[in-house]
């Protein structure tokens, strides 16, 4: 059997909330990627690509999975923006600190310079906040964050 070096998970924060962009697994690789989930303490994964490998056993460990592919190399579609948005403020609410997992198919390999393609590029340069991940500080009812 041959084994693939997978690139590290990288964690991502911002107040609080916390991100894990993480390789692709597949159904041979999800035991390790499980552990990866655990140690982050991630309790959603979303796949954003084709289905690679069951969601059964992180299922059973109590990992939710969302599915929401789109087109590799394009932007996301102004639905899935919207929902994973919903996702997060959601998320964050309920369980401020907590980790969300995202992967599609070949993220992490594009850590590399000039990896990012010019329709994914073109698309962050135009995109433009409107807001959606507001919430108030049931402390001090002002709004704490403002992200996407």
């Amino acid at each position: 059997m041959i084994t693939m070096n997978r690139p590290a998970p990288v964690e991502l924060c911002h107040k609080n909330m916390r991100f894990l962009i993480t390789h692709n697994p597949t159904d041979s690789t999800l035991s390790s990627f499980t552990e990866d989930l655990k140690r982050y303490g991630a309790t959603t994964v979303v796949r954003v690509c084709d289905i690679t490998y069951d969601k059964t056993p992180l299922e059973k460990d109590g990992i939710t999975v969302v599915d929401w592919p789109f087109d590799d190399g394009a932007p996301p579609p102004s639905k899935l923006v919207d929902d994973w948005l919903s996702l997060l403020k959601k998320k964050f609410q309920e369980d401020p600190g907590c980790c969300v997992a995202v992967h599609c198919v070949a993220g992490l390999g594009r850590k590399r310079r000039g990896a990012i393609n010019s329709k994914q590029l073109t698309y962050l340069e135009k995109y433009r906040s409107k807001q959606r991940l507001r919430f108030k500080d049931s402390h001090t009812h002002k709004n704490k964050c403002c992200t996407m």
